[in-house]
Parts: structure tokens; sequence; C-alpha cells
């Protein structure tokens, strides 16, 4: 679809999840601009290939041809899940909002309604991420862990028939309606998450930021809070240098007039694992309410930097208490 004035083309994946979250901020955007919007469905490499995410490179499998319909001119924003991208900057793009996040935790969902603790001796349970392999076999050693890929419905459709369980993020499990597949939601505090789950990333051309009726839409869009817990997650994951086999988890929070951050390393058997927690005050100055004005409000620029400025700190120390001993860490591959 061409561009025009007065309409905003929207990129996506096509899956079902992709698409509900797109259509959310599609409406968003419109309620915001009173501009047309259309969705843009762009197929990625990591649709259409079973191999598994590590073998593939990573997560950024999801998000190469989106950014590339992008700086192309084919779309002018693109939504992705934030956990998918990487941590590194993108030329000529932005992350322009990171709106509020939904719920962080991952979910258990097996049959005869099982939770962790209660799944007999030998369980199959599948999942594609190593960092929830680990976590599983951390908890309980003793469960088959399987790789799983898949859309989250075919994922689902594989227990009771080849799996007791999968594990699956909270969020997207109820952005498309299958929370009652949920057999136990996992506590952040024991299972923290991908960094960035449960939260969006809508990505802009870099020199769109200044136009006015995407300065609209990417206020009304951006949660000051919520990017600063992604911006603590992902500075630790980006310090790190890690990729997506690197079995990490964080969990950021808004508490008490602080910013807290818990992250945890795991060696991919699960036989070990670092856990560290640091905190640092927030700006006292209440954040500017309505719309977020580009560039960012010096409110929202100062908790961002407190997010970057904790998230280093708290990989400093898991290096200096032996992570690199735990998980392949390092220099991540091309596309993870």
């Amino acid at each position: 679809m061409d561009a025009r004035p007065g309409l905003i083309r929207i990129g996506t994946r096509g899956s079902a999840l992709a698409l509900t979250q797109t259509t959310t901020v599609a409406h968003a955007i419109a309620a915001a601009t009173g501009a047309d919007v259309a969705l843009i469905t762009v197929t990625t490499h990591g649709d259409v290939s079973r191999a598994p995410l590590a073998q593939l490179g990573g997560t950024g499998v999801f998000v190469s041809a989106l950014r590339d319909a992008l700086l192309e001119g084919r779309c002018d924003v693109a939504v992705h899940s934030l956990k998918d991208l990487p941590t590194g900057p993108c030329p000529g793009i932005v992350i322009g909002a990171i709106p509020e996040r939904a719920d962080a935790r991952d979910a258990l969902c097996a049959r005869d309604d099982w939770g962790l603790d209660t799944l007999p001796p030998g369980a199959r349970v599948g999942t594609g991420s190593p960092r929830r392999a680990a976590q599983l076999r951390s908890r309980r050693p003793d469960l088959d862990v399987r790789d799983l890929r898949g859309n989250v419905d075919t994922r689902l459709g594989r227990v009771g028939v080849d799996l007791d369980a999968v594990v699956l993020a909270a969020a997207g499990l109820d952005r498309i309606g299958r929370s009652s597949a949920i057999s136990e939601r996992f506590p952040l505090d024991a299972v923290p998450t991908a960094p960035g789950q449960g939260a969006l990333a809508v990505e802009v051309r870099t020199a769109a930021l200044d136009e006015p009726i995407m300065a609209s839409a990417l206020g009304a869009l951006d949660d000051p809070e919520t990017r600063a817990c992604a911006v603590a997650e992902r500075t630790l994951l980006g310090t790190l240098e890690a990729g997506c086999a690197a079995p990490i988890g964080a969990w950021a929070r808004i508490e008490g007039g602080a910013l807290h951050l818990t992250a945890a390393v795991y060696r991919l058997d699960g036989s070990d694992q670092l856990v560290v927690t640091e905190s640092a005050p927030v700006p006292s100055a209440p954040l500017t309410p309505g719309p977020t004005p580009r560039p960012l409000s010096p409110e929202a620029q100062a908790l961002q930097a407190v997010g970057e400025s904790l998230g280093a700190r708290v990989a400093g120390t898991l290096l200096a208490q032996g992570a690199a001993e735990l998980a392949p860490l390092g220099p991540p591959r091309s596309g993870a």
C-alpha cells in the first residue's frame, strides 16, 4: 500500500498474536491522531522456519524483515514483541514508543490442570527457550524438557498429545483469549522472564520522529515507567553481550520510590544459577501527565537514565560473581 497524507501504515507479522497486538496499537494511533491506519503484513524468516531459535540466530529472525519494510518505506511504523528486539542499535530506526506492559510472567499450560509442583515425574514439557528450559530443570530436574516451535495454538495443541505441558508467555495467551489454558502463572520473583517480556515496541524511522502526526501517535502510546523498566532489563542483556542461547531472566519494577531489578543467570542444564537484585531511587518529580512529548520529557529522560544505569550495574555484579562461567555470554551472533 502506497503512502499518502493522513495514512499511517503499521507493519506486523502475520501470526494471530502479532495481528492482535498490532491491532491494539492501531486503534490507539487512530484515536490519538484521527489518521487512517492500515496493517501491512510481513513474513519473517522466523515465521517459516521450524529450526530451533538458537540455530536460526536468535529472536532477531522475527525482526529483520519488518525493519527492512520500515527502512524501505513500505510501512511507517513496525510493532514487535519487545523481547524479540536485538539490544543493539539499528541505523535509521528507533524505538518510538513502549506502551504499558501486560503480564510479564511465564505460564504453564498443562493437561489435567497440573502445576509445576504437581506434574508427575518424567512429565514431558515443551519450550523453545533455553532460559525456560534451565528454569524448569532447576526446579524439577526429573522433567523431560523438549524443544518446541510453532505459534501459540500449535504449541497448545500438543498438550495431551505428545506433551504433558508447555510454557508460554502469559501476555500472549491473554491477548489472544487463551487464558483458560493456563494452569499456573509463575511468580516473577522466583521465575524472572525474558528482558522486555509482556511489552511491545513500536519502531519508526528516526527521520519521522519530528513529524507532527507521528509525534502525536508515539506520545499517546509511550508509557515512561514501562520504558524505564524495559531499558533496565535490556541494558542488562546488552551489557552481558548475551544472545538468545543465554539463559538469562530479568524483572524490573518501580515500587516505593525506587526502580528494582532482579536478574538471574542459569547454567543451561539448570544445575546452578546466580541471582542478583539491586535498586536505584527514581526522580522525585512526577511524570508529566498526558501524551509524552517528543523528544521525551525531562522527567521521562531522567527515569530512562536510571534504568540504563541500573541495568549496567546489575550486569557488572553478575559478571563479577562469575556469570560468564555459567552461561554462554559474549558477543551475540548475527541476528541474535
